[in-house]
């Protein structure tokens, strides 16, 4: 094909080259994971992890979080101090080098840092490419020094301020508002990740405050990981004494800690250098390989016949996994997943010799133990027929969709929406006020069961769950297939009172329990009817809250009418539309889980079996709740 225009042609001259801060600033996403929430505190993170290398390399016992009123946030640890002279090759301080230069870094060469979770050196230079302004001070060898820094770039030379008897580093920096969608630190989403650092690094003391509050917690364990099971285990009844052991073989270190609580759901964290590999990996694989194999040796020893499967052997389980690698492989920067194939092997070794050797010494621990999985598989086997029965029907009638479910039309699945709709008298008005075309309405009757409290089989034989599993489509646990996702929305919408607040929980445990994925990729939301309707002649106004029903009370005067809607019900379909379901006017909110461990344990703890742990909780948080008028 002849050229049509010569500014078409594609040359040397066209291809351009991003460096240093430049190319970070750029792309952002593929240093932080991305530019939202969770790349935001990726950058608290950053420097954290470098402190807590100093911890590992026995070097560092205090790190300090401080968030600033102003939204920037300070860093302290009473490690080394980075290095501040003059890298020979480079030409300038090591701590210019350090805060500028990408890949570089004390982690390479085993010297400094045998073990670190800070591999790729690209660290706290990315934080200083994404912050508006950073400010580093170093407190090494006597002297105090510090350099200033806008956007990545130096704005001063590394230059000494003082003099000192203490070491250690202290970075301040804000983001760049060019660069996040938001810049509100969350205190809880950071509080969850330093408690998760004290356990893993234990006598390290880290300590977080926010000023904008003026809430702060100290975090110390001196037990480490067992703490960990411990914490993560209030509020359930456990079934034994937390099983730990430890074990370094060819430079890998291995440390678990688990034990077995009368729950059905599992909660098994995974790390590698202090990472939380979110996603797994091979120490993962190693573990539950090894506890599934251990089990079932164990129940053969015993004259069971029955086979016990991944899944039964960790029903109920607490456990966390640690392991210190000298040269990790990791699945990009944000680290979520281990890939050392010589870990699994390793791992596999260790919890297989000690898991056995546990339940051969302690029997009635071990009768426990069995017995637990032993239902599960059991509750499973029944579950299985559950869902071949589900698939069965589904095969017969592949194009038949519950019928209480009203279907949008369209199979865009970006513009789907499903309204999951309390009551069949909200359910009536949503589908007569919805847009037919990209939103569908499945109104469900009552309160669903709480899955916290039951197995498997119980819950697939749950006539409204199985309603709800068949409109979304994607099926639950590990036959979840998001392939077959049928709305972009999943959208829960309740009356705003007490029993619509527990079933939206009771919505929200089972999606968290068995639709993981549907939560971790933003498809999950709740729905923001209106508390009252404000009326004067023919202005009509919505207030969603008590401040701005005051709010517009003060704009609009005296004489109004105001009713308080108490049910969805309540409102007529062009109501519920304009005010709840149109999307140029409603407010939903998406519903996200930034710290799984926290997650897991606050489902526990609201919706599990243990009264005590509730009502420490509801008592903790009862100033932070304004009472509902109902």
């Amino acid at each position: 094909m002849e050229n049509q225009n010569i500014k078409d042609e594609y040359t040397a001259k066209e291809i351009k080259v991003l460096e240093g801060m430049e190319a970070i600033r750029k792309r952002p996403s593929m240093y932080i994971g991305d530019t939202g929430i969770r790349g935001l505190h990726h950058l608290v993170y950053e420097i954290v992890d470098n402190s807590i290398d100093e911890a590992m390399a026995g070097y560092c016992k205090n790190i300090e979080v401080i968030i600033k009123k102003d939204g920037s946030v300070v860093t302290k640890d009473d490690g080394r101090g980075i290095p501040t002279d003059i890298h020979p090759k480079l030409k300038k301080s090591a701590l210019e080098v350090v805060m500028t230069v990408l890949h570089a870094g004390g982690k390479f060469e085993k010297k400094a840092y045998r073990v670190s979770g800070g591999l790729h050196g690209v660290g706290v230079s990315v934080v200083n490419a994404l912050s508006e302004w950073l400010n580093v001070e170093v407190h090494r060898n006597g002297k105090v020094w510090k350099q200033r820094y806008a956007r990545g770039k130096p704005l001063s030379q590394v230059e000494v301020v003082g003099e000192t008897n203490d070491h250690g580093t202290i970075i301040q920096f804000k983001p760049d508002g060019e660069i996040f969608q938001t810049l509100n630190f969350d205190y809880d989403i950071l509080s969850s990740r330093l408690r998760e650092l004290a356990y893993l690094n234990p006598k390290v003391k880290i300590s977080i405050f926010d000023e904008r509050s003026g809430k702060g917690e100290t975090f110390y364990s001196d037990d480490g990981i067992v703490g960990f099971v411990r914490y993560l285990n209030r509020g359930k009844e456990k079934l034994h004494d937390i099983i730990h052991f430890s074990k370094s073989y060819k430079g890998i270190h291995v440390e678990i800690a688990m034990q077995y609580a009368n729950v059905y759901s599992p909660t098994i964290l995974s790390f590698a250098n202090n990472i939380n590999t979110i996603e797994g990996g091979t120490h993962m694989t190693g573990f539950r390989t090894a506890l599934t194999r251990a089990i079932n040796d164990y129940a053969r020893s015993k004259k069971i016949k029955e086979k016990i499967s991944g899944e039964d052997s960790k029903e109920g389980l607490t456990a966390v996994i640690s392991v210190k690698v000298p040269e990790p492989q990791f699945e990009g920067q944000t680290k979520t997943k281990l890939g050392n194939s010589e870990v699994k092997g390793i791992v596999s070794s260790v919890s297989y010799e000690n898991i056995k050797r546990f339940l051969e010494e302690n029997p009635q621990a071990a009768s426990i133990i069995l017995n637990k999985v032993l239902r599960a598989a059991r509750a499973r086997e029944a579950a299985q027929k559950a869902k071949e029965l589900i698939r069965r029907k589904s095969a017969l009638v592949s194009s038949i969709l519950p019928g209480k479910l009203a279907d949008c039309a369209t199979h865009d699945l970006e513009k789907s929406e499903l309204f999951i709709v309390e009551g069949d008298s909200a359910g009536g008005s949503a589908k007569q006020g919805r847009d037919r075309t990209t939103q569908a309405i499945l109104p469900l009757r009552g309160k669903i069961l709480n899955v916290e409290k039951a197995q498997i089989n119980k819950i697939l034989n749950n006539m409204e769950i199985r309603t709800l599993i068949k409109a979304i489509g994607t099926g639950i646990g590990d036959d979840f297939n998001m392939d077959k996702l049928r709305y972009g929305k999943i959208i829960i919408m309740t009356d705003a009172d007490v029993d619509g607040a527990h079933i939206r929980t009771l919505l929200l445990t089972f999606f968290y329990r068995y639709m993981h994925p549907l939560i971790e990729s933003g498809r999950i939301y709740i729905a923001m009817p209106p508390l009252y309707k404000v009326a004067k002649g023919k202005l009509v106004r919505y207030a969603y809250s008590d401040d701005e029903l005051d709010k517009i009370l003060k704009e609009i005067g005296d004489n109004v009418t105001i009713q308080r809607y108490k049910g969805l019900g309540e409102m007529n379909p062009e109501q519920l539309w304009q005010t709840t379901m149109n999307p140029e006017t409603r407010t939903i909110i998406k519903v996200t889980i930034e710290d799984a461990a926290y997650a897991d344990q606050l489902f526990s703890i609201l919706m599990g079996e243990e009264v005590e742990p509730r009502r420490e909780f509801i008592f903790s948080h009862a100033k932070d709740v304004k009472m509902l008028d109902i």
